[in-house]
């Protein structure tokens, strides 16, 4: 019985120092192919300038209803009380609306993002696991989650010249 367990151990140990990975492993940087690439930048540009209109519409309806706030304390003695309340009443409904305009918009700019960037993401995928097959590359890491690895791993650049020929503007809906 001990004969058995000990040429078991043996080969066991002969069999696992014949084994070697053969599988190829790489990172990549996603965020700096979002960020420099053609499409990426196209992409943060449109979000950043609807962002800015949106901010800049903010902006122009607190002036108008300061205006008006304003335009309505200086009416005060002259109206009303009734006539007074009921434009108050009418100041404080157009400001809920443009708040439920403002909520929804900043929504919809949200969302624009959010399927803007699932579908950067999904065509740079592609691209990589196409750049993967043709290189045979079995692993592929986010640069993100490495602690350190040698910088002849890193096909980020490949990556980027790749997603650069073939995709210049993600359309979005």
């Amino acid at each position: 019985m001990l004969r058995v367990i000990i040429l078991t151990i043996l080969l066991l140990f002969s069999y696992n120092k014949n084994v070697n990975s053969q599988e190829k492993i790489v990172f990549i940087d996603l965020n700096y192919i979002f960020i420099n690439s053609v499409a990426g930048k196209d992409l943060n540009t449109r979000v950043d300038d609807l962002s800015v209109e949106l901010d800049n519409k903010i902006r122009l309806f607190k002036e108008e209803i300061t205006l008006e706030k304003n335009k309505l304390m200086s009416q005060k003695n002259v109206l009303s009380p009734e006539e007074y309340n009921k434009k108050i009443k009418k100041l404080e409904q157009d400001i809920n609306e443009k708040n439920l305009s403002i909520s929804k918009k900043k929504k919809e700019l949200s969302v624009l993002k959010s399927k803007g960037e699932k579908e950067f993401f999904n065509q740079l995928n592609a691209i990589i696991e196409n750049y993967s097959v043709s290189n045979s590359i079995g692993i592929i890491l986010k640069k993100d989650d490495l602690l350190m690895a040698k910088k002849d791993l890193d096909i980020t650049i490949n990556i980027f010249n790749l997603f650069n020929e073939k995709i210049k503007k993600i359309n979005i809906n």
